[in-house]
């Protein structure tokens, strides 16, 4: 079906769930098979969750690293030009690049460690569990 907002053919899935009630998927990619279309969609919802966990949870991409040479610049004003700054200059930029992508990184090492720690030892995670939650189930 050709759908005028992406001004191309899209492949439409509807789904209709026992428990989770009706919904429509898309693909652009018109060769894949209904069933894969779904459970690639199921992955994408599980990233999703990772990466809202690895931001509200661990704060992985609540970085702000300040530069003392860096001029102020506005939202609009785009992109800087470093072939017209120092060697010193673009050095600074390169780490401070380089500190954000350090800070994701162990952010997301610390989510996965959480997460085996809860897999690995979930009576220790429990018996030390310091917060409140509405119900906490036996099964986990």
């Amino acid at each position: 079906m050709l759908w005028r907002p992406l001004r191309r053919l899209v492949r439409f899935v509807l789904v209709i769930h026992p428990t989770r009630g009706r919904c429509i998927f898309l693909s652009t990619n018109l060769s894949l098979p209904a069933l894969e279309i779904i459970a690639g969609y199921g992955l994408r919802f599980k990233i999703e969750l990772s990466f809202k966990q690895a931001l509200r949870v661990i704060g992985a991409y609540q970085y702000h690293f300040w530069m003392q040479d860096m001029k102020s610049l506005s939202r609009s004003s785009g992109t800087q030009y470093l072939h017209r700054k120092s060697e010193r200059y673009r050095n600074a930029v390169r780490r401070k690049i380089a500190a954000y992508h350090r800070h994701i990184q162990v952010g997301l090492i610390a989510q996965g460690l959480l997460q085996y720690l809860a897999i690995q030892h979930p009576r220790e995670v429990w018996a030390s569990f310091g917060s409140w939650l509405r119900t906490i189930r036996d099964g986990l």
